[in-house]
């Protein structure tokens, strides 16, 4: 326990940094990665990706690649799942695997003193996963556990709608934690065949922050990720987003109701991406005094809280927002939201309100680097969106550079309040459904 005290303490001591000074490493073997060097503390951090994520799940054998992930740290090589936890937490390491619609993350952090050993003990539940069978059926059943809940959860209701309605049988339009059938009937081949096509260097993005150098690192990635294939599974194609508005109403018993909303959004690589990212952070941002928030809850009272955001995925960019409201608030909330996304689309915002903005995201970039776990974790996403390594040093000058024209613009080319799509979970009053 003191160990890993010790270990969080570390994670905490590293100073926050505007500016960080990113290399570019190749190892002997080739493998590529982007390192943030800081020898200040004796603690490294280390962040892998594999792009494809629960996308991958192959025809009828949806949520496998979501239970080989849970399952890779149930026991590697000679060691069961209490074994391999017990190397673990002798070694005061933190492994933690993950698996998203998009990718599937491996995460590091450890000791430079037990450095070795901890990315000895990652190799192998890398390239050596036991996937034993009573493991791989309690995994099972956690997940099973956790999707009985979802089907009392009006939220995850309401997400299980909204993708289905979004995406009809793409892999974005179900939960990549699979279905209650669909699990159940997983098998240990299943989940064999999972880490064999989605765990391959074709599709791998590495970074590293700490005590380390970059020989060093070189070195530990070749020992690391040698053993794994060369290529998985072919990606998924891109997703196309159901785009004709209206509203979905699924009876939920309860004094509120969850509703979800919608349309298309930006990739990350739009030039205009960081003019909509301002005229989201405007529109209902995570502040009080974003447009939605202002006229929904503070001014009407319909709700206590209020949000939106872009979602720029691998194969799809949308633009949502989510409330709940008592049932009977509810329909003024639905026709607010529209009020103001045609407010904004044909008017655009004000030049208080673009400076505000400007001030939030320019001011709160640096503090995301707080540590060699979030500098790694934000350097791996760098190269999953294709951004180049002096990126943290250029970006806030991207947002200071978007105009009232361009907002003008991109408000009218991306708002379209004809095409939102509203998914409404309760028992709300004067709601008509068109779907």
């Amino acid at each position: 326990m003191m160990l890993r005290i010790a270990l969080f303490l570390l994670a905490l001591a590293t100073p926050l940094r505007a500016e960080i000074a990113i290399q570019e490493v190749t190892s002997p073997g080739g493998i590529k990665a982007w390192l943030v060097e800081d020898h200040n503390i004796p603690f490294m951090a280390l962040e892998l990706r594999f792009r494809g994520g629960t996308s991958l799940d192959q025809p009828g054998k949806r949520g496998a690649v979501n239970l080989m992930a849970a399952t890779l740290e149930e026991g590697a090589g000679e060691m069961d799942a209490q074994g391999f936890a017990t190397a673990r937490d002798g070694l005061a390491a933190k492994i933690g695997f993950g698996a998203g619609a998009d990718e599937i993350s491996v995460s590091l952090q450890a000791l430079t003193e037990n450095r070795a050993a901890a990315v000895d003990l990652l190799r192998q539940a890398l390239t050596a996963p036991r996937f034993d069978a009573d493991a791989v059926d309690r995994v099972k059943g956690q997940v099973l556990a956790g999707l009985r809940a979802e089907e009392q959860d009006p939220g995850a209701i309401a997400g299980k709608i909204a993708r289905a309605r979004g995406y009809g049988d793409h892999p974005y339009g179900s939960s990549g934690d699979g279905t209650i059938d669909s699990v159940t009937a997983l098998t240990r081949d299943d989940v064999l065949a999972a880490w064999q096509g989605a765990i391959a260097r074709d599709r791998l993005y590495v970074a590293a922050a700490g005590d380390i150098s970059a020989a060093e690192l070189g070195a530990l990635l070749d020992e690391l990720l040698a053993g794994l294939p060369a290529t998985g599974w072919p990606m998924p194609p891109k997703a196309v987003l159901n785009e004709q508005g209206g509203v979905t109403v699924q009876p939920f018993p309860g004094p509120q109701s969850v509703v979800l909303f919608g349309h298309s959004g930006i990739g990350f690589d739009d030039p205009d991406f960081f003019a909509a990212t301002l005229l989201n952070d405007i529109l209902g941002g995570g502040r009080f005094s974003a447009r939605l928030m202002q006229e929904v809850r503070e001014k009407r009272g319909l709700t206590y809280g209020i949000g939106t955001g872009l979602a720029s995925r691998d194969l799809s960019a949308e633009w949502t927002g989510q409330f709940q409201a008592s049932n009977e608030k509810v329909a003024e909330a639905i026709d607010v939201v529209r009020a103001e996304w045609a407010r904004m689309a044909k008017d655009g915002v004000t030049e208080e309100e673009l400076a505000t903005a400007k001030t939030y995201m320019t001011g709160a970039y640096p503090l995301r680097f707080d540590g060699n776990g979030a500098i790694a974790n934000i350097l791996v996403g760098m190269q999953m969106l294709g951004l180049p390594s002096d990126y943290p040093k250029t970006r806030n000058d991207k947002v200071n550079a978007v105009t009232m024209q361009d907002i003008r613009r991109v408000a009218a080319r991306l708002m379209k309040p004809e095409n939102l799509s509203f998914v409404v979970v309760g028992e709300p009053v004067g709601v008509e459904a068109t779907e």
